[in-house]
């Protein structure tokens, strides 16, 4: 398995984590049961897999919101996250430019700036989360905590 940049950042932060292959087959739709299908695949329950959401304000600043794959997020409260009124989603093909992960391969670990970055504080109530490597088919399993603190999150209210 090669070494991610998230994993390296990890490494260097002095974060257990554990990386978890999975068979990639390049469908990053954002259907019902995506969760769930990642999830079985791990061997993890779908509520612990969290993903990486990038948004971009009114004032073209970058965000990243995490949020469990089980629930969509909720623009009213990323706005509030973020203090700003208007938030949309960036597109996929700015995405690489931007973080330098690709849609499936997004993480909130080391992207090419430290931007501000949110997480539901549902995390809370796992023991362990799952969020992308920075690469399709890979996955890291981390403690809340420790995830925040790699990226130096912020927990807040994202449910829908």
């Amino acid at each position: 398995m090669k070494k991610t940049n998230a994993m390296r950042i990890l490494e260097g932060l002095k974060i257990p984590y554990e990386a978890k292959e999975y068979e990639d087959n390049a469908d990053h739709s954002l259907e019902k049961g995506a969760a769930e299908r990642m999830a079985a695949k791990l061997g993890v329950s779908p509520e612990m897999v969290f993903k990486t959401i990038v948004m971009r304000t009114e004032s073209k600043e970058i965000c990243v919101f995490c949020q469990s794959a089980v629930s969509e997020i909720n623009l009213k409260k990323a706005r509030q996250a973020a203090g700003c009124k208007e938030i949309n989603p960036v597109k996929t093909d700015e995405l690489l430019g931007l973080t330098g992960y690709v849609r499936g391969g997004c993480t909130p670990i080391g992207m090419k700036k430290q931007f501000r970055t949110f997480i539901d504080k549902s995390i809370m109530n796992q023991e362990k989360v799952c969020v992308s490597a920075g690469q399709r088919g890979l996955q890291i399993t981390l403690a809340p905590a420790d995830l925040i603190k790699a990226c130096k999150a912020q927990l807040c209210d994202l449910k829908l």
